[in-house]
């Protein structure tokens, strides 16, 4: 299993994904009674129905449609032609998803909706983003520290030697970051120091671990220096993951 570096981005302002990212846009409900109005929906029609409608015209509907004519349910959306459309929305029934769009909502009435939601059932606007966005979003932004890349950067696989090195050396936040990540521990700004003394201090012992030890893990304290220094700059708690 691999471990992250990773800061809390969100404690600073200056972070380009913030807003995206604390912002809830629709959360699932198992019941959207009383919440229809902002609730996500399909418009279908039956099959049976719509090939009544359509009639004589139904063999060639499905073709230009590429509309499986033994389907029980067409969606509106996914028919093509434009004519066909118009002439089959009539007949259509919203079919709910079960996702309630909180954005659409008065505040009063988004936090309820909120609460009757599981945490695991909640999208924000950063779940709503493309993985181009992201990428373009992350290169902006101050707290991208593993190079431009994003606010999160590889430490290496659980069985790394490296912790073990810091063990032997007194360097408990390296030598317990297994440890950490599987108690999803979150260190201060502060500790962030200690990090940063932690990484000179094994910079100085890895030559006596040998040159392989150098080679395998000068990559991984660049990066859990680059963290710490953005994680004083920017003021955010930090863990592994």
């Amino acid at each position: 299993m691999g471990i992250s570096i990773a800061i809390c981005e969100v404690d600073s302002d200056a972070s380009l994904c913030k807003v995206n990212k604390t912002t809830y846009v629709k959360v699932y409900l198992p019941n959207i009674k009383g919440h229809e109005q902002y609730a996500e929906f399909d418009m279908i029609i039956a099959g049976p129905e719509a090939k009544k409608t359509m009639g004589a015209e139904w063999d060639a509907f499905v073709k230009r449609n590429r509309i499986d004519p033994e389907a029980e349910a067409i969606y509106v959306e996914k028919i093509k032609n434009e004519a066909d459309r118009k002439k089959l929305e009539p007949f259509a029934t919203r079919n709910y998803t079960g996702w309630v769009f909180v954005d659409k909502a008065p505040a009063d009435v988004a936090r309820e909706i909120i609460s009757k939601s599981s945490p695991d059932d909640r999208l924000t606007g950063w779940d709503m983003v493309s993985f181009e966005e992201m990428g373009e979003t992350c290169k902006k932004c101050g707290l991208s520290w593993d190079k431009g890349r994003g606010c999160i950067g590889d430490f290496g696989p659980e069985a790394s030697k490296l912790p073990e090195i810091a063990a032997k050396n007194g360097l408990s936040i390296i030598a317990n970051v297994v440890e950490s990540s599987k108690t999803k521990k979150t260190f201060s700004t502060e500790d962030a120091n200690e990090l940063l003394r932690e990484v000179k201090v094994l910079r100085e012992k890895l030559p006596a671990e040998g040159k392989a030890m150098v080679h395998r893990y000068s990559g991984v304290l660049d990066r859990l220096e680059a963290m710490a220094n953005i994680a004083l700059k920017y003021r955010t708690k930090f863990y592994f993951v």
